[in-house]
């Protein structure tokens, strides 16, 4: 197995039994099916890359993806509002009940707390709505901070498709309850063979093979890992096996590579990612206004495509 390697533009190596599900769910769901899967792994391991792979070749369906936050999980239906606000202008299609329900559900109507049942035929009822005109893929990557509203809804409705030309695919760390049932996949580190080609992409010399060697046993294979193991350590020790770094947990590794990078940026790039995974919409218009209001400037910002050098 593998994953994605730097400059294959999203290309991924490898994954071939993970690859070969998404075929046969997409094949489905053209076909007039419905599908729905779990992939299920550690953090890094590349589940969003299998997801973003997955969306890029699911030409000819309507993708609708949520992304599970952490900042989001004690927020009833934060998760289920995601998925289903492009779709809301259909609730008037279905029957009264269940639009009454997800209006009430989503704050755009006034009324008692609607049942989670009515929410889920709400949901359902929407989804095959929406796929009578173009079949649907619905991805929800890091369900395990899905709220927990959200996630029972998600999981019934995942149990009662059948042949609405709607597929489901969920992305999580963890064996969850609402999923129970599901056809899963196990997303495990890289084969040796595709974690030396993974490694060996970033280097612009060789590696020392017994740094390597160490480099892919002490991090399983998970593919984030490797690549933040082999950014802290400098390259002479990696191409020449002096100074071997100890091992540590796969998740401070990880933490640890993201500190680098943070403190290596302006302070005005840190306010502004800041704000970024406070907006809970993904709107980046919403995001540069209150960037805007706080004196962040468009420097503070990637540049635009085409003005990065080479390499």
């Amino acid at each position: 197995m593998s994953s994605m390697l730097p400059g294959r533009a999203g290309g991924l190596v490898g994954r071939d039994s993970e690859r070969e599900a998404f075929t046969r769910l997409l094949d489905a769901v053209r076909a007039g099916e419905s599908r729905v899967l779990v992939l299920r792994g550690d953090a890094g391991i590349g589940k969003s890359a299998l997801l973003d792979n997955l969306t890029g070749r699911a030409t000819g369906l309507r993708i609708l993806r949520v992304i599970g936050m952490q900042s989001e999980m004690e927020l009833v239906f934060a998760a289920l509002h995601q998925l289903c606000g492009p779709l809301l202008d259909r609730v008037g299609k279905l029957p009264a009940p269940q639009g009454d329900a997800l209006r009430t559900a989503f704050g755009l109507s006034e009324g008692p707390a609607p049942k989670p049942f009515m929410v889920g035929l709400a949901v359902l009822g929407l989804l095959s709505e929406a796929a009578e005109d173009q079949p649907l893929l619905c991805v929800v990557d890091d369900h395990h901070w899905v709220d927990r509203a959200s996630a029972q809804v998600l999981g019934f409705v995942a149990r009662r498709l059948a042949a609405e030309r709607v597929g489901v695919v969920f992305g999580t760390r963890v064996a969850a309850e609402e999923l129970a049932g599901i056809p899963e996949v196990t997303v495990t580190g890289l084969s040796d063979r595709d974690a030396h080609a993974l490694l060996e992409s970033t280097m612009s010399g060789s590696m020392d093979a017994q740094v390597r060697d160490q480099i892919v046993a002490e991090t399983r294979g998970n593919p984030l890992a490797m690549l933040e193991w082999a950014r802290g350590t400098t390259w002479n020790r990696l191409a020449g096996g002096f100074g071997l770094p100890d091992a540590v947990t796969l998740s401070s590794r990880i933490e640890d590579g993201f500190r680098r990078q943070l403190a290596a940026m302006p302070d005005d790039t840190c306010r502004l990612l800041q704000l970024a995974a406070a907006d809970p919409s993904g709107d980046a218009a919403l995001v540069w206004k209150a960037a805007s209001a706080l004196g962040i400037g468009l420097s503070a910002g990637p540049p635009p495509p085409g003005a990065r050098g080479g390499g």
